[in-house]
C-alpha cells in the first residue's frame, strides 16, 4: 500500500486487482470444496498477498475449517500488515500502551484492533491463556472506550478461570465502563489463568470476531 488512505480503501474492499477479486469470488462460490477454495485463495494471495480482503478470506477459511492454528498465523500476518499502515511496531507487544486515534471510525485502525481481538479470541480457543490475557490487556490500552467490544471477551476469559459459570463479570455496560467492570473483577482475584475447557461464547458454533472488521460495535 502506498499510503494510509490506500490502506483505508483496501480495508473497505478497494484496490484489489480484478483477477484477485475474481479468485476470492470463486473461493466463496466453492464453499464446501476445500481443494477448490484453497486453489482460489492461493491465486488471490499470489496477486495481492498483503491485501486485507485476501487476509480476511484466508482467516475465515481456516477458522470455519476449525484449523485454528493456521487462522491465528494469518491473524499474526494481518497484525504486521495493519501495523505498517498505522506506523506502529510490527510486533503487537511492542506497540505503545496508548489509545489509538480512529478506533471509532477509521478503517485502518479498526482493522488492526479487530485483528488483535481475533488473535486473542483464537488464543482462548487454543487454550493459550497467557497470550490471550496479554492481547486483551493491549486492547484495553489501545481501545479504552471499547469500540470493538473486547471487554466482553476479557469477561469471558476471566470466567474461564472460575470453578462456577455464574461468578464472572456481567457486562450490561459498554465503552470504558465495560473495561472498568472487568478490571474490578480481576482486582478481586477472579481473573486467574486457570482455564478449563472453554464454554459459553467460545463454543464451536460461535462466530469469529474478524467477520465485521470495520463496522459498528460487536
Amino acid at each position: 500500500m502506498d499510503s494510509r488512505l490506500d490502506f483505508d480503501d483496501a480495508v473497505l474492499g478497494g484496490g484489489l486487482p480484478p483477477e484477485a477479486q475474481q479468485a476470492l469470488a470463486e473461493a466463496g462460490a466453492a464453499r464446501g470444496e476445500p481443494l477448490q477454495v484453497m486453489a482460489a485463495l492461493m491465486r488471490a494471495c499470489a496477486l495481492a498477498p498483503e491485501h486485507p480482503a485476501v487476509l480476511i478470506a484466508f482467516y475465515r477459511h481456516y477458522f470455519y475449517s476449525h484449523r485454528l492454528r493456521l487462522a491465528r498465523a494469518v491473524a499474526r500476518k494481518a497484525l504486521v500488515v495493519g501495523a505498517g499502515a498505522l506506523g506502529l511496531p510490527a510486533l503487537w507487544r511492542e506497540v505503545p500502551d496508548l489509545a489509538l486515534a480512529g478506533a471509532r471510525d477509521e478503517p485502518a485502525t479498526r482493522f488492526y484492533l479487530w485483528v488483535l481481538k481475533g488473535y486473542a479470541y483464537l488464543s482462548l480457543r487454543m487454550d493459550d491463556p497467557v497470550e490471550a490475557r496479554d492481547a486483551l490487556a493491549k486492547l484495553r490500552c489501545l481501545d479504552p472506550e471499547d469500540f470493538v467490544g473486547a471487554a466482553l471477551l476479557e469477561a469471558v476469559r476471566q470466567r474461564q478461570g472460575l470453578e462456577g459459570d455464574d461468578d464472572g463479570p456481567a457486562l450490561p455496560v459498554f465503552g470504558a465502563a465495560a473495561w472498568a467492570r472487568v478490571a474490578a473483577t480481576a482486582s478481586q482475584g477472579q481473573g486467574s489463568l486457570v482455564h478449563p475447557p472453554l464454554r459459553g461464547t467460545l463454543q464451536e458454533g460461535r462466530r469469529a470476531p474478524l467477520r465485521a472488521a470495520v463496522r459498528g460495535r460487536s
